[in-house]
């Protein structure tokens, strides 16, 4: 497949050729950064792990150059980092037994920038050629603007795509900011309670990110787990971990509608949720 970086890779873990590797796609998630796809995506990689009618392909924006480091990694130049963190996420795709690992290479400018259009296009062409049923990315009221940038891009290229072509549904996760503030008919709760031993050692092969100080591999499965606890208050727990969801196929199914109106609906009804039960406790 030809991207418009030449720097850009497409990794097959079990050797497969890439053309039937990415065909047999079910489930892709599109990521700004080397272990956000770990972090978000752990429903859809049990959902596939181990399944031969199952597939699950990741997709990396950005380049890796600019992360942060310490420790072990504190002298390392950029291009040194973009080595490792390659590595590191080919270890995950060989580890959860990806489909396809593809690495976009882009710059974080690059995809901040609403005027460039070449990651939409290469995401285009992926969900094209693999033809996932269903496509998992940033949620829009993430705090990181490279996340919602890979959003952004994600929805753009989808809607570029032939009615036809596009996936059956658009999930948003969570990476730098949860969802646990919206409303809970507004959640999808992803059960992800088994196999806690592959989600442990997919979020730890980040090594130059956990060794540089930043424990994402404690901090997602306690989120996971906080996320089941915390979901119903008058009930008992339903799930070991839980990671939580937007529907987002409103926005691939009606072009039309606005991402920033789109988000808006959730926080107007997180707001009148709260204004309600306020209200209703006798508040004043």
């Amino acid at each position: 497949m030809k991207f418009n970086l030449s720097t850009a890779e497409l990794f097959v873990p079990d050797g497969l050729p890439p053309g039937p590797a990415l065909q047999r796609t079910t489930h892709m998630t599109v990521a700004a950064h080397q272990d956000d796809i770990e972090i978000m995506s752990a429903e859809p990689i049990l959902s596939c792990f181990q399944r031969g009618d199952l597939w699950f392909t990741g997709v990396v924006v950005t380049d890796g150059r600019g992360s942060p480091r310490d420790d072990l990694y504190g002298n390392f130049t950029d291009e040194e980092m973009h080595s490792v963190r390659f590595k590191e996420q080919r270890k995950a795709a060989y580890v959860g037994e990806y489909a396809a690992q593809v690495l976009l290479d882009y710059p974080s400018k690059a995809v901040k920038d609403g005027s460039d259009p070449r990651p939409a296009e290469d995401i285009a062409r992926l969900i094209e050629a693999a033809g996932p049923e269903t496509v998992y990315t940033h949620n829009l009221a993430d705090k990181h603007d490279t996340h919602v940038g890979t959003a952004l891009k994600t929805i753009a290229a989808i809607r570029s795509l032939p009615a036809g072509k596009r996936p059956k549904r658009l999930y948003a996760c969570e990476v730098w900011r949860d969802l646990d503030w919206m409303t809970d008919k507004d959640k999808v709760p992803f059960d992800v309670s088994g196999h806690e031993n592959v989600q442990a050692a997919l979020l730890g092969v980040f090594d130059s990110q956990i060794c540089g100080g930043k424990r994402y591999d404690l901090a997602t499965m306690g989120r996971r787990k906080a996320n089941a606890t915390y979901f119903a208050s008058h009930g008992v727990d339903t799930a070991a971990g839980i990671n939580f969801g937007m529907d987002m196929t409103p926005l691939i199914l009606d072009p039309s509608l606005s991402p920033e109106s789109f988000i808006r609906g959730f926080v107007r009804r997180f707001e009148e949720e709260v204004s309600e039960r306020l209200k209703r406790l006798g508040a004043r």
